[in-house]
């Protein structure tokens, strides 16, 4: 793992060390209140930078509307400090606002232990990061494991199982989103159609890299699928007021569209939300077989 970032510009070195501040003091003032000593006594051991800005291929593309994350993997030294009740502050404390920080920063967290135990597994994503990722903060005694060798059958195996369970579960939220449209419930066709998307983007990333953490941010899902593969950004033309909106709708519905008597959505952004979910179930097909097929011929060649 490197520990250093100079192939960074200096203005995002200094943005990352006002990262690394940021989460580290709203970490601090939401374990200083409780009073289980595995959450008040909670430290942070690790955190690395990884993805684009780890690799130096990361994007900045105000025409596209497309801008690279900051992508922090935070470890800590309890499996129940990766609630994310310890995040939220620290998650709208590193929003791009203001001078100091103007980078969008994606945070995960895993327990130390949970993270070396799938490095023993040789599970990709966690492999890659160590191999490619920058250490900003750590804390002396905490090691990392030395990523073991996964088969291409087993991965492959694995992959099987994702796809088919997710497209599955996919599928019959596209059918129940359908269902409410015809009975006249748009709210509940638009929660449905959230479960749809997030559901397509669990897939991907699941078969591409066996892991896709435990995130309902459409957002959040879409931008770490499209980093995968651009093809994906086709499901999601940004052009237009409404195309933009369409989608905010569909980001929200996760929770306004069960919860909030002020949501509202037509039926006019209902039939685009449902071609689009076509258009995305097909550009997710094609990426996940595409890499089953990679590990197929890995699995005959292993």
């Amino acid at each position: 793992m490197k520990k250093t970032l100079d192939h960074l510009p200096l203005r995002k070195q200094a943005e990352l060390r006002q990262v690394v501040e940021t989460v580290r003091a709203a970490f601090e003032e939401a374990t200083s209140t409780r009073r289980a000593a595995r959450l008040k006594d909670g430290k942070i051991l690790k955190i690395i930078l990884y993805g684009s800005y780890a690799r130096g291929d990361w994007v900045h593309d105000p025409v596209g509307r497309y801008f690279s994350d900051f992508d922090l993997l935070i470890i800590v030294d309890h499996e129940d400090l990766t609630d994310g009740e310890f995040w939220h502050e620290a998650e709208n404390r590193t929003m791009p606002i203001g001078p100091d920080i103007r980078t969008p920063v994606s945070l995960i967290v895993h327990s130390l232990d949970d993270v070396n135990e799938q490095l023993d597994r040789g599970r990709y994503f966690f492999a890659g990061i160590v191999r490619e990722g920058v250490l900003l903060y750590d804390t002396p005694g905490s090691k990392l494991h030395t990523p073991a060798d996964l088969k291409a059958r087993v991965a492959l195996a694995e992959a099987e199982r994702h796809y088919e369970q997710w497209t599955a579960s996919a599928a019959s939220f596209r059918k129940v989103a359908a269902f409410c449209i015809a009975e006249n419930e748009p709210n509940l066709a638009a929660f449905n159609f959230h479960q749809t998307a997030e559901h397509l983007y669990h897939c991907l990333l699941l078969v591409v890299t066996l892991y896709s953490g435990k995130a309902h941010n459409l957002a959040f899902l879409r931008k770490k699928a499209e980093a995968i593969s651009p093809r994906l950004a086709e499901a999601w033309p940004r052009e237009t007021k409404f195309e933009r909106r369409c989608f905010e709708l569909l980001r929200e519905a996760y929770v306004k569209a069960r919860y909030s008597e002020h949501y509202k959505i037509t039926s006019e952004e209902l039939a685009w939300l449902s071609a689009r979910m076509d258009v995305l179930r097909a550009r997710t097909d094609d990426v996940c077989k595409a890499r089953l097929a990679q590990l197929r011929a890995a699995a005959v060649a292993d």
